[in-house]
């Protein structure tokens, strides 16, 4: 459950096709990365980048939550809108990244976690494993300070979430799997993957 939540769009009028026109929001999830449609109060001040509490409980500009969204469903500005938002979340939430750093682990005989990190490579890893073992690294600028082949870990993180969300991994190390509806009567629930590292 996400209790905050970005905005990344807002659609006064709601979108042109819906039966009932009223005002929403599409949103990314503090916590998980969930991308998230909610309806909004028409009188709320609604900003892009703005947080909102998505919580159960004492919402005050959100009405109700939609459900969840597939990254296909966003609107052609929230995609637009959505890597500069999650730059943004992994800087102001580098201590969770830097955790998956120092706590990967391998997934199989052949393959690392941190081998799913997009340019990450074998040398860039055996570094980072090797200086890890010395002494866990304490930020971002810790990790390229020690580790300086490695020169954008925040685009590195911001790529896999944006690949993640886009719905092309097997493995999910920072979102949660995109749920697949089922037939009626059977049970529901994420059709792959390892499900998010910070669950």
């Amino acid at each position: 459950m996400e209790d905050y939540a970005w905005v990344i769009e807002y659609l006064p009028s709601g979108r042109a096709s819906a039966l009932k026109r009223e005002a929403m929001v599409q949103l990314i999830g503090t916590r998980f990365f969930t991308l998230l449609e909610a309806s909004v109060q028409p009188d709320s001040l609604i900003v892009i980048g703005q947080k909102l509490y998505v919580g159960k409980e004492g919402r005050t500009e959100v009405t109700h939550i939609k459900g969840r969204i597939t990254y296909n469903e966003l609107t052609n500005g929230a995609k637009e809108f959505l890597r500069p938002m999650l730059q943004k979340a992994v800087k102001e939430n580098e201590n969770i990244f830097i955790s998956f750093i120092n706590r990967a682990k391998p997934i199989s005989i052949r393959v690392h976690s941190l081998d799913l990190l997009p340019g990450i490579g074998k040398k860039n890893m055996e570094a980072i494993l090797k200086e890890r073992e010395n002494k866990p690294f304490e930020s971002v600028e810790d990790l390229k300070k020690r580790v300086p082949t490695l020169s954008d870990p925040i685009g590195i993180f911001v790529h896999r979430i944006m690949s993640e969300l886009e719905g092309n991994e097997k493995y999910y190390l920072f979102t949660k799997p995109p749920f697949v509806p089922r037939p009626p009567g059977s049970f529901h629930g994420y059709e792959h993957g390892r499900g998010s590292f910070r669950r």
